[in-house]
């Protein structure tokens, strides 16, 4: 173990296999995020061979909100990869795993739904100070 992960709850055969689902996942998100990308620019190349007028053709809206809802597929996208690069490095620090606002180890069953999870089901659903 290095010292950079002296606290870690994992050892490297677990560590191992956290990180290499934190890239199955990073390489899923990417992959979608080229789909949404390509996506997008139908939309804007099938636009832009008609002459569109949102307010009085009836494709108009429908259009308009496919290319916002890719828009915020794609941004949603972006936040969770940026979410899983964290993830990784706090795999790294030795954090992973440790709910940043208490303290307290992040359940495998959560972290196996949300790998880029940061805290655990009480602090994300305001239960903690209940629990005490």
């Amino acid at each position: 173990m290095t010292d950079s992960t002296r606290g870690s709850p994992y050892t490297p055969s677990e560590r191992a296999a956290v990180r290499e689902r934190l890239v199955a996942e990073r390489v899923g998100t990417a992959e979608q995020m080229a789909a949404l990308s390509r996506d997008f620019e139908a939309i804007v190349e099938a636009n832009a061979l008609v002459a569109v007028d949102d307010e009085h053709d009836p494709e108009g809206a429908s259009t308009a909100f496919e290319r916002a809802h890719v828009v915020a597929l794609l941004a949603r996208a972006r936040e969770h990869l940026a979410e899983l690069d964290l993830a990784v490095e706090r795999l790294e620090t030795g954090d992973y795993g440790c709910c940043e606002a208490c303290g307290e180890p992040i359940p495998a069953a959560r972290l196996e739904v949300r790998p880029a999870a940061t805290t655990c089901v009480g602090c994300a659903t305001g239960d903690a100070g209940r629990r005490r």
